[in-house]
């Protein structure tokens, strides 16, 4: 009882910071989300083995280009391509290696490319228009959250057929699509608040999420299971770290931030 007490208050404390920091202005939430890159990253270098300074140097730099300068929309959308086809490796590696190569020889390309780019692209979400939009980017958190804790509970009651046995021995089929059906039906809860896109494009955003968000999940509990460790930190009381609250959206950012340039390209 205890236990959940503390993870419910130290989820509320989590959701209630960022809420607040999206509404009060783009600076806010974008710094907010370097302050969490900063914490991400000494997470992930745990995982990784690595104790470096440089990852730090390159989180603040390459946000400062990208989410604070808006650089270039070439540079953008090259660092996009980069980083979709760095995180479709991580799935291929996922899926059919037992240790994942990236992780031993390449251990900067994943703090780059899986988790700062990932992070810029969060950030640039609610402002693909040009226009900040923090409704955008509440609605999206919210159907990840929802597919989240609708996978749990159908997966809880009612999961028997394994997802990624190997991986991630709780996870279930029946928990994966129940998060991706009650996070679609919150698509239209979604649309009718926000008034933003239309219903079967959050819809659309509703699917992505769920499919990488999970991806995205089991890509972080494979970099656990190589470095041995059942959480990738303690920063939050009975969620673990940082980085495992927010594994999924990170994943899946890039995937999202590409949907939303498709749509607003062809409308």
């Amino acid at each position: 009882m205890k236990e959940n007490i503390i993870r419910g208050l130290s989820g509320v404390m989590y959701v209630s910071i960022l809420v607040v920091s999206i509404f009060a202005s783009e600076f806010a939430f974008t710094t907010l989300f370097l302050l969490f890159g900063v914490i991400c990253l000494r997470e992930l270098q745990r995982l990784l083995h690595l104790k470096s300074f440089l990852g730090y140097f390159l989180l603040i730099g390459l946000f400062y280009i990208f989410s604070y300068m808006r650089w270039s929309p070439y540079g953008t959308s090259l660092l996009l391509l980069i980083t979709i086809f760095v995180n479709l490796f991580l799935v291929k590696d996922l899926m059919l290696v037992n240790k994942i190569p990236l992780f031993e020889k390449k251990k900067y390309v994943i703090i780059i490319f899986y988790l700062i780019a990932s992070l810029i692209f969060l950030t640039l979400i609610p402002s693909y228009t040009g226009d900040f939009t923090p409704e955008l980017v509440v609605g999206i958190f919210s159907l990840i959250w929802i597919n989240d804790t609708f996978a749990y509970l159908v997966g809880k009651n009612f999961g028997k057929k394994k997802l990624f046995e190997r991986i991630s021995p709780k996870k279930t089929v029946e928990g994966f699509l129940g998060g991706l059906v009650f996070s679609a039906i919150a698509a239209y809860l979604v649309y009718f608040f926000t008034g933003l896109l239309s219903v079967n494009e959050w819809v659309g955003l509703a699917v992505i999420l769920s499919i990488f968000g999970t991806l995205g999940d089991l890509i972080q509990s494979k970099f656990k299971r190589q470095a041995g460790v059942k959480d990738s930190g303690r920063l939050m009381p009975g969620h673990g770290g940082l980085f495992d609250r927010l594994d999924s959206i990170i994943f899946a950012s890039p995937f999202v931030y590409a949907y939303l340039q498709l749509i607003n390209y062809v409308s």
